[in-house]
């Protein structure tokens, strides 16, 4: 079963409306930020988010999401030290033990740097 699947559980559509997700790990596609969450919102296929955390000001994120909960989306942010960075990211999702979503972002930044990082929803 693909790792896509594994998230959506029997086939049924993942619905990212009102989750939060963090950095597994701080790194520079969050800007560095420990803490930074990011609150999705999801209408039909369209995904935002709006995210903030010490390492990064604001941040925003738009993208549309596949049949499969593999969101395509570009990003931009403002960090706590004034760089500006943009990029788009493919996040897929990997449903955990204990029934929260983790995302596997493969990201591009404007300036040619590449990465993949780790997102973890937070539990209620």
């Amino acid at each position: 079963m693909s790792s896509s699947a594994q998230a959506h559980g029997r086939g049924s559509r993942i619905d990212y409306d009102g989750r939060r997700f963090r950095p597994v790990e701080a790194g520079p596609a969050d800007g560095g930020a420990d803490t930074a969450v990011g609150h999705y919102h999801q209408d039909s296929d369209l995904v935002w988010a709006q995210f903030a955390g010490s390492g990064v000001r604001s941040g925003w994120l738009v993208g549309t999401c596949r049949p499969d909960g593999v969101i395509n989306a570009a990003y931009c942010m403002v960090t706590s030290d004034g760089d500006a960075i943009a990029g788009n990211c493919e996040s897929t999702p990997t449903l955990m033990a204990d029934g929260r979503v983790q995302l596997t972002e493969h990201w591009r930044r404007g300036d040619g740097s590449a990465g993949v990082s780790q997102l973890e929803e937070i539990a209620e």
